[in-house]
């Protein structure tokens, strides 16, 4: 992998990982577009771009890292266990689904759940519209429903959103929620991954990992900040209209 393609990369990471699009489905498309094969150093390299939009969360949240938010971690923890549980339990049986085909799919179904649960959605009859608030039954029913990103396309933001979203929280609650709880379920991928491919982050493409490193985390640390302005104003009807119209066009190129 040369820096450019590091760069491309790490600007889907950083935009893709925090939407409701599906950061790795957008990997597998484009990696597959761009011809680089799925060899460990390169594997080893989207666990260093994943690890750089950790950060962008933490530096975009770093004022919730107090004692006094204890209550609202521990709720993040308790919706990571399903996840956690079935990802660990059947990662090896998740890999197979790792296909254009079934990224094409998924972006499709995604897009109609998406454009349904916003015809019928009313943000003014949302309980929660703090993080804070959210209680820990609604946080355990959003981490069973981000169990399904464990499918590629899904999209894992878009998932917690939705889950979010149904159990009584606005929009805007709903992504950050979303991405808080991206910080357990991205380190653990992480992790796992960094100790499966340690030995590749010795390899002389150090400069491309630097590069896809940085980019990524700038990008997913002005999208963070974008997407919430986006929701001041707007749906998510956008979204799923894209991941209807990427689905279609990723299906009919194969």
């Amino acid at each position: 992998m040369d820096i450019l393609q590091a760069i491309i990369l790490g600007i889907i990471e950083g935009i893709t990982e925090f939407l409701p699009i599906s950061s790795t489905g957008h990997l597998i498309v484009v990696s597959d577009w761009l011809s680089i094969d799925q060899t460990e150093t390169n594997k080893a390299f989207e666990v260093i771009i994943q690890f750089s939009a950790i950060l962008a969360v933490i530096a975009n949240y770093k004022d919730k890292f107090s004692m006094k938010h204890t209550a609202l971690w521990m709720k993040v923890a308790l919706a990571f266990i399903p996840i956690g549980l079935v990802g660990f339990l059947f990662h090896h049986q998740i890999k197979e689904f790792f296909t254009v085909s079934t990224v094409g799919v998924m972006f499709i179904v995604g897009g109609i759940v998406f454009l349904v649960l916003e015809y019928f959605y009313r943000e003014n009859s949302a309980h929660v519209e703090d993080v804070e608030d959210v209680t820990y039954k609604q946080a355990l029913l959003i981490g069973l429903a981000q169990i399904f990103a464990l499918v590629p396309g899904t999209s894992r933001a878009g998932a917690s959103i939705v889950g979010a979203m149904l159990v009584g929280l606005n929009r805007k609650a709903s992504a950050e929620f979303s991405f808080l709880l991206a910080l357990p379920v991205l380190a653990a991928a992480a992790g796992f991954d960094m100790l499966k491919y340690y030995k590749e982050f010795s390899d002389g493409h150090l400069l491309a990992l630097l590069a896809g490193f940085i980019t990524s985390f700038i990008v997913a640390y002005l999208t963070i900040k974008l997407f919430l302005r986006f929701l001041q104003r707007f749906t998510f009807v956008g979204f799923g209209v894209y991941r209807i119209l990427f689905g279609a066009l990723l299906l009919w190129v194969i």
